[in-house]
């Protein structure tokens, strides 16, 4: 899979934002409509607060994500995944059976997993990620691609041997899964394609979940699918109390952002084969960006698919004075920006220095550690936006994804 210079490390993946305009070119819908870039002391858009009935021991609730429910029907267990994409929202059904208990009546159109399961095949570095989380990454029997996994323990297991590569896509090693067999194959939801891609495996008994955690509005909906993986492993008291923790320390630090006096000016990306991508309002990147207390110039601009393609001429006269440059591409070094167009040294974050690339977890095999790890951690990356930007509010620290560019 083309690993894009711009925003690297998804296993598989191209970046999200990349892939979420190509839909939107693919659709012809895309309306730009920047807005104007004026800093502001106006409070941002408030994330809407969630009130969630406490979980029963042995269950769990789902609080912030939209693209998927939980709910338990005797000793089995119902997964609905709603698809984003169609003009009339679509969901997929899987029905949790303990392994060694027969299928239960009803629930004809779901598909049936046996649970816990025992082996899973990731298409993604956000499925290495849920496994992690979880502590069960053992589990992961199969990978789409090996380069992009950043998990340690994953990396030790694709040295001993125990991880197979099944491809992505067409390129998809069907022969290999349906002779080893896994428990449930993960993939990535994207516009246009379906599970009926996946008819194959189906006929040989091989389920596949698709995931789409990466159309959701705010980083805690995203990390938020490490439920799904959880009650697939009857894990929900561990994800209970470790999201509940990530949760509880997000809304700790977006409360810190929201009170900043200043609200620093951003610029996020670079251009990419001449189109400059940037999230739309409703992106998890965009609240990121609020919950950090920044002043972001498409903060009210809407796509149909949560990012923008511009042009440079377009983004340039924003960047130009914008504070803070964030998420330069694969470049880890002041003068790698300036090799790929000497039009960025003119920018004013550029002058000042004030430019951080989210790639300071990058292993030997190019594996960027913030498409993965920190997809199930936003707290983390939380942290980093406020120590970057708002320094007076959190004690001094080391940054955990980011690095500033020297």
């Amino acid at each position: 899979m083309p690993h894009s210079p711009l925003l690297p490390g998804r296993a598989g993946d191209v970046p999200v934002y990349l892939l979420v305009c190509r839909s939107v070119a693919l659709l012809g819908l895309l309306l730009l409509s920047p807005a104007g870039f004026s800093q502001t002391t106006t409070p941002p858009k408030t994330r809407p607060k969630v009130t969630a009935a406490p979980a029963t021991r042995g269950r769990t609730t789902v609080q912030y994500a939209k693209g998927f429910t939980i709910t338990y029907a005797g000793n089995c267990k119902v997964v609905t995944i709603l698809s984003p994409f169609e003009q009339k929202t679509t969901a997929t059904r899987y029905l949790l059976v303990p392994r060694g208990t027969a299928r239960p009546a009803g629930y004809p159109d779901a598909q049936v997993i046996t649970t816990p399961i025992r082996s899973l095949v990731g298409l993604s570095s956000m499925h290495v990620a849920l496994a992690s989380f979880l502590g069960a990454d053992d589990i992961l029997v199969g990978l789409g691609n090996f380069k992009y996994a950043s998990s340690p323990r994953v990396r030790q297991r694709i040295t001993e041997g125990k991880i197979y590569e099944v491809g992505q896509g067409k390129e998809l090693n069907n022969e290999q899964l349906i002779a080893r067999h896994p428990d449930l194959v993960m993939t990535t939801g994207w516009p246009g394609e379906n599970l009926t891609r996946f008819q194959t495996l189906a006929a040989a008994g091989i389920p596949v979940m698709i995931n789409s955690e990466w159309v959701e509005k705010t980083p805690l909906a995203r990390a938020e699918w490490v439920k799904v993986l959880a009650v697939l492993l009857n894990k929900e008291d561990v994800v209970n109390q470790k999201f509940g923790q990530v949760a509880r320390e997000y809304q700790r630090l977006a409360t810190l952002g929201q009170k900043a006096a200043k609200r620093p000016r951003v610029v996020v990306g670079m251009p990419f084969k001449d189109v400059w991508h940037v999230p739309d309002t409703d992106s998890y990147m965009a609240q990121f960006l609020r919950d950090a207390g920044t002043t972001y110039a498409w903060d009210k601009t809407k796509s149909p698919q949560g990012s923008l393609a511009l042009s440079f001429e377009t983004v340039s006269p924003v960047a130009l004075t914008a504070d803070y440059w964030l998420h330069t591409g694969s470049v880890s070094t002041k003068a790698e920006v300036v090799a790929q167009d000497a039009r960025y040294a003119a920018f004013a974050s550029f002058k000042s220095g004030r430019v951080y690339n989210n790639n300071r977890r990058t292993n030997a095999q190019g594996a960027n550690d913030y498409w993965e790890s920190g997809a199930v951690r936003p707290d983390l990356v939380l942290a980093d936006l406020l120590r970057i930007l708002h320094p007076e509010l959190l004690p001094a620290g080391a940054l955990c994804y980011y690095q500033q560019l020297k």
